[in-house]
């Protein structure tokens, strides 16, 4: 077996582990919140940015895009001055919380994402958001970490990799957005 052959198989076994109903239940809670106005954060660190900024922009241009009915997403991610003077004048652990305390109300969803769980940036952000009547929801790998028992709503990868966390990541984004892109007109 080659080394592309091993690596998909474990993929392929990563993919097959995430909790269908936990998506689910994402999507219903996205649905809500798009309904009623509300707003959707995300957030992560190196590759987990990348999948927070990807996520939001399905969600804003492919899943939005021609609809009556519009998301409001917000990628934390994506202010990268603000990230960096925060992280130079204060410090990176407040780096997402900071910009949650400008814009969370209640009833808005925080999604972070993080193959490890345990970036204090992204736990923060997910208490912050709890203590604002926000949904806490998590996507993450390995054992979870803190955030995952931080989060409301947990979506696991139970695989130690990164690279195939972060691909299960990226599957579970596009399950979400095409959902909406691929069952409604």
């Amino acid at each position: 077996m080659t080394y592309f052959d091993s690596y998909r198989e474990s993929l392929t076994s990563a993919l097959g582990s995430i909790d269908l109903d936990a998506v689910s239940a994402l999507r219903q809670l996205l649905d809500t919140a798009r309904a009623d106005g509300r707003t959707i954060f995300t957030c992560g660190n190196g590759g987990s940015a990348s999948t927070a900024s990807h996520f939001a922009t399905d969600l804003l241009k492919g899943a939005s895009s021609e609809r009556d009915a519009k998301f409001r997403v917000i990628a934390l991610t994506d202010a990268t001055s603000t990230i960096s003077a925060y992280s130079n004048d204060v410090g990176y652990d407040i780096v997402y919380e900071e910009q949650l305390r400008n814009f969370i109300a209640p009833g808005d969803i925080v999604i972070a994402i993080s193959g490890s769980g345990n970036s204090e940036n992204v736990i923060r952000a997910l208490q912050f958001a709890q203590s604002e009547g926000a949904h806490a929801v998590a996507l993450t790998g390995r054992d979870g970490g803190t955030l995952g028992t931080v989060a409301t709503l947990h979506i696991n990868v139970a695989e130690q990799h990164m690279g195939r966390i972060e691909d299960a990541h990226l599957a579970i984004c596009h399950m979400l957005a095409f959902s909406f892109i691929d069952n409604e007109s």
